[in-house]
């Protein structure tokens, strides 16, 4: 395995945290599912009024964010075993997978197995839709997230291609 020995390394983690934020509360993401800490989601659809009231703790938020983050990092090494990853492409490979999930990751992840560094960023760059639901948690129509195409600007950053003069 190409990435076998790979962890997330410390920025990678700062860079996880501060694209997801630490919210030490339930509350209704962009979507309108129920979340908390960094970016976990409790449950698809608007949280109850006893969810909002609760107060989230840090050990509970550094324990789901912990343990998120190894399951996204062993995805990545499962997936990605024939093309070797710098630190850098690892750890953008695990935070977008921690935001999208193993599943919706797989493109992704494929790319990088082939080591198709143009098809890993440009099918980043297309992961930037969120699903709100209604109150009943039936799916609306997808719509663009600015923060999303912050996001996923960063995760690409790794995978562009320099030619002479530094242009893309």
């Amino acid at each position: 395995m190409a990435n076998g020995a790979m962890h997330v390394s410390a920025a990678g983690m700062t860079a996880i945290r501060h694209r997801e934020g630490a919210v030490m509360h339930y509350y209704n993401d962009s979507a309108g599912n129920c979340t908390y800490g960094v970016g976990t989601l409790a449950h698809h659809g608007r949280c109850t009024a006893a969810e909002l009231a609760q107060p989230v703790t840090s050990a509970a938020v550094n324990q789901q964010l912990a343990g998120r983050v190894h399951m996204a990092a062993a995805d990545v090494r499962r997936a990605v075993t024939h093309s070797t990853l710098t630190q850098a492409q690892f750890d953008a490979l695990v935070s977008f997978t921690y935001n999208m999930g193993a599943h919706g990751a797989a493109p992704v992840l494929r790319a990088a197995n082939q080591g198709r560094g143009t098809q890993v960023v440009r099918l980043m760059e297309q992961a930037v839709y969120v699903h709100p639901r209604d109150a009943h948690g039936r799916r609306l129509p997808a719509r663009r997230s600015p923060g999303l195409v912050n996001r996923r600007r960063q995760e690409a950053a790794p995978f562009q291609t320099h030619t002479h003069g530094g242009r893309p």
